[in-house]
C-alpha cells in the first residue's frame, strides 16, 4: 500500500473509539429484512451525540420489497454549517445469513469471528460502522460541515431493495455520494455489474420409487439434467462467450418428499450477471432453454412430460460513472490527502451505488476493509479500516480538496 506524506489538515476521527463502535456492531444480529436492532443502536448512537429526533427518520422500503422486512432506510440530514454542495455517505446494515451468531474478537490488527462456522459481518457493518463514526465526529464535536446526508440502507444483500425503494426525498437532493462497501478504501470503484434474479418450478409427477418408478416424472432428474448441461456448455459459472463475459449460478434447490417417492416438484434459483445487459440477456435465455428441454425430455412411461414455470426480475442494472464524475474525484482527493493512493475499479458485485445512481445520485463506492466476505474467512483488516473513517470524514467535512 503506497503512501504519500499527508496534506491539507482536518480533523481526525477517534479511531479507538471507531474500532469500539464497530465491535459492538459487529455483535449485533440483523440479517437482510431483520435490520430492526441494528436500526435502533445507529439511532440511538446519534441522539446520544446531540442529534435532534427530529432529524432521524427511517422510510417505507421495506414495505415495497418482496420480502416484507422489519424496518425501513434509516436516513439523518444535517444542514451545513458552512456552504456546499450536499453530501451522501451511505452503507447498509443487512448481513448475510452466514453471519447469523457471529461473535467478533479482535487479533492483533484483525476483528475475526469466534466461531469457525460464521462469517464475521464486515461487509457491511464496517461500512455502516466508518458513515456512523462520521456523524458522531461532527455531532460530538461540532464540526464545521456542509449539508449532508446519512443513509443506512436495509436489505442490499437480497437485491440491493433498500436502496431501490429508498424515500429519495428524504435525502435532500445531494450533489455527491460515497458508499461504504468492500475491501480497501483506497479502491474507487467506478462502476459495476448487473444481475437478474430467476426462480424456476419443475413439476412432474409422483409415483412409488419402488413399485411403478415408470409412472413417475422426476422433476429433480430434469433439473439435475439442466444443470449439467448448462455446465458443460459453460453457461454455468464464470460465462465467456464471443468476447463477452458474465456469470451465473443455481444457488438454491429445494425439493422431494421421501426416497420411495419419484420427486413432482422441485424449486430452483438462480442468477445471472454481466455489465453488459445484451449478454446477461444470452445468459439468462440459456438458463431457460436449459430447463425446458430437460422438462421436455423426462417422461413418464406412458409419454407425458414434465413443466416447468420460470419468473425473473432484474434485481440492478450495471452502471459506470463519468471519469470526471465530481464524487470520484473528491473520493481520490480524500485519499490522497492522507497519504494514500487511489485507484479506479469497476465491481463484479452489485451494490447500493446500482440503484442510487440509476435513481439521479451518482454514487462512487470505496471499501471499508472487509475481507474475504460471505465466507467463513471473513475478517475485518483494522488499518483498512481505520483508512476508510479518515477519509469518511474528509469527505463529510469537504475537506478533501
Amino acid at each position: 500500500m503506497t503512501r504519500r506524506p499527508p496534506t491539507a489538515l482536518s480533523p481526525e476521527p477517534d479511531l479507538a473509539r471507531a474500532e469500539q463502535l464497530v465491535l459492538r456492531m459487529l455483535a449485533l444480529p440483523g440479517g437482510s429484512c431483520r435490520e430492526g436492532r441494528v436500526a435502533d443502536f445507529v439511532e440511538r448512537r446519534l441522539i446520544q451525540a446531540g442529534a435532534p429526533q427530529a432529524a432521524i427518520a427511517r422510510d417505507l422500503a421495506h414495505r415495497k420489497s418482496p420480502h416484507g422486512g422489519q424496518t425501513g432506510n434509516l436516513v439523518f440530514r444535517l444542514s451545513g454549517t458552512v456552504r456546499g454542495p450536499r453530501r451522501l455517505l451511505v452503507a447498509h446494515l443487512d448481513t448475510v445469513p452466514l453471519c447469523v451468531g457471529a461473535r467478533p474478537v479482535r487479533r492483533g490488527n484483525t476483528i475475526v469471528p469466534a466461531d469457525p462456522d460464521t462469517a464475521l459481518g464486515a461487509d457491511d457493518r464496517a461500512g455502516a460502522a466508518v458513515v456512523l463514526t462520521a456523524a458522531l465526529e461532527i455531532l460530538r464535536r461540532r464540526l464545521p460541515h456542509p449539508p449532508l446526508t446519512f443513509l443506512w440502507t436495509v436489505q442490499e444483500e437480497i437485491g440491493l431493495l433498500g436502496a431501490r425503494h429508498a424515500t429519495i426525498g428524504l435525502l435532500g437532493h445531494p450533489r455527491l455520494a460515497f458508499n461504504f462497501d468492500g475491501n480497501s478504501p483506497e479502491d474507487v470503484t467506478m462502476g459495476a455489474t448487473g444481475g437478474y434474479r430467476m426462480s424456476i418450478r419443475v413439476r412432474g409427477r409422483a409415483s412409488h420409487a419402488g413399485v411403478a418408478p415408470e409412472k413417475g416424472i422426476s422433476a429433480i432428474a430434469a433439473a439435475s439434467l439442466a444443470i449439467a448441461r448448462l455446465h458443460e456448455a459453460g453457461w454455468h459459472g464464470r460465462v465467456e462467450k464471443d468476447g463477452h463475459v458474465g456469470t451465473s449460478n443455481v444457488g438454491v434447490i429445494c425439493g422431494g418428499q421421501a426416497t420411495n417417492v419419484v420427486a413432482p416438484e422441485v424449486e430452483i434459483r438462480a442468477e445471472a450477471r454481466s455489465h453488459d445487459p445484451s449478454f446477461r440477456a444470452r445468459i439468462v435465455a440459456a438458463i431457460e432453454r436449459a430447463f425446458r428441454e430437460a422438462a421436455r425430455e423426462i417422461r413418464s412411461a406412458d409419454g407425458e412430460a414434465g413443466e416447468v414455470a420460470i419468473q425473473g426480475r432484474l434485481d440492478y442494472e450495471s452502471f459506470r460513472l463519468a471519469d470526471d464524475e465530481p464524487c470520484a474525484l473528491a473520493a481520490e482527493a480524500a485519499i490522497r490527502a492522507i497519504g494514500g493512493d487511489p485507484r479506479r475499479t469497476i465491481s463484479s458485485g452489485g451494490l447500493d451505488a446500482n440503484w442510487l445512481t440509476a435513481r439521479g445520485i451518482p454514487t462512487v463506492t470505496l471499501g471499508a476493509g472487509a475481507v474475504h466476505a460471505h465466507t467463513p474467512a471473513e475478517r475485518l483488516d483494522l488499518p483498512l479500516f481505520r483508512l476508510a473513517c479518515r477519509v469518511g470524514l474528509r469527505l463529510a467535512l469537504g475537506t478533501d480538496g
